[in-house]
């Protein structure tokens, strides 16, 4: 490991030199990917050059041990720093292990996040509206913007289906662990007989693609339109604004209706399909590579039960992890980020373990 960053340093320098040179300047699109590249190394190096001035101290520590003719004092001074130093230099090799992990690609993402009403009926989808309320509350603390593609209302205020984004730098690194299914646990208002009630949701996320990544051809896609509509089939919208497309070869069919304008809803719906196209593209990549996602937290898998939610009992559980709050009322507030911490720091505790093993 040691080798490897001292090789990338060399790399650092080489291309801190080469960013000034202006015959790279000249190539913008050279030019910004090594900025990137650099920007990405500088963490890394930060803690390696921290690193080596840890081993600078801790071989001066020796020497001063090592010397006999050396002050009693100095001595003293010498072990306490070598303790010390010692300490240090474990913590930051730890860091610099997860600093070289593999990175996701998508990481840095927006994301689309698709909610559906499962089992349960009318209570399942009201839980819907909740989830979907929790993931707002998270955008706003963590600062990415929401905007909603698509909604399937029910009269009493839950949603049978909900389509929407999330941007903003690192999103997907965020909510990726969100895919699977949320079970609720809780007396419906309906419930005469205070009995507890379990339904459960289902939420999907999906990183969102570059048009680079997905090209499509357009003889390959069916567009509708046809007039948006409100909770219990209203329409409010006189005009044919809302679009619905079915990518033929695969048989997806997106929509979206929350645009008051037929243009804004065809980009909508075509980012969605883009981004339901790569995620099912890199699933039949991840088929390949079977083994190696097994043991991972979450393996995104939608029919994977991953948390429940307890009204009565004021609990959330995260099954993966089996870690338990007893702040429900917070937690669906946005207040997640006790759990997803959890779950990055246990999927980094997997890739270290894999990486050594």
């Amino acid at each position: 490991m040691l080798t490897r960053l001292k090789q990338m340093k060399a790399h650092f320098i080489e291309i801190a030199e080469r960013i000034s040179d202006p015959a790279v300047i000249a190539d913008q699109a050279r030019w910004r990917e090594l900025v990137k590249e650099h920007a990405n190394l500088e963490p890394i190096i930060a803690a390696y050059d921290e690193f080596t001035a840890i081993e600078t101290g801790l071989e001066e520590a020796r020497a001063i041990l090592e010397d006999k003719s050396a002050d009693k004092d100095m001595q003293l001074l010498a072990e306490e720093e070598l303790r010390e130093l010692s300490a240090k230099r474990e913590e930051k090799l730890q860091d610099l292990k997860v600093l070289l992990l593999p990175k996701d690609k998508n990481d840095e993402r927006n994301v689309i996040i698709e909610i559906r009403a499962g089992t349960g009926g009318d209570e399942a989808a009201l839980f819907g509206s909740v989830l979907m309320r929790m993931y707002q509350r998270y955008a706003e603390r963590h600062g990415f913007k929401y905007e909603l593609i698509d909604m399937n209302e029910t009269e009493m205020g839950g949603i049978k289906e909900a389509v929407f984004s999330l941007n903003g730098r690192g999103a997907y690194s965020r909510m990726k662990f969100e895919s699977g299914v949320h079970r609720v646990q809780r007396v419906p208002e309906t419930e005469t007989q205070g009995r507890i009630h379990t339904s459960a949701a289902t939420v999907a996320v999906l990183p969102e693609a570059d048009d680079i990544e997905v090209e499509l051809n357009m003889s390959d896609l069916r567009i509708d339109t046809y007039r948006s509509s409100g909770a219990g089939g209203q329409h409010v919208n006189k005009t044919e604004s809302a679009i619905r497309i079915t990518h033929i070869p695969t048989g997806i069919v997106v929509q979206s209706q929350d645009e008051r304008s037929q243009g804004r809803n065809k980009e909508q719906a075509m980012k969605v399909l883009k981004s339901r196209l790569y995620e099912l593209y890199t699933a039949e990549q991840a088929e390949k590579e079977a083994s190696a996602r097994k043991s991972q937290v979450g393996s995104g898998d939608r029919s994977e039960r991953i948390r429940t939610y307890n009204f009565p009992q004021g609990r959330v559980t995260d099954h993966r992890i089996n870690m338990t709050l007893y702040k429900l009322p917070q937690f669906i507030d946005g207040d997640m980020d006790e759990i997803i911490e959890g779950l990055i720091l246990a999927e980094r505790t997997r890739l270290l373990s894999g990486e050594e093993g």
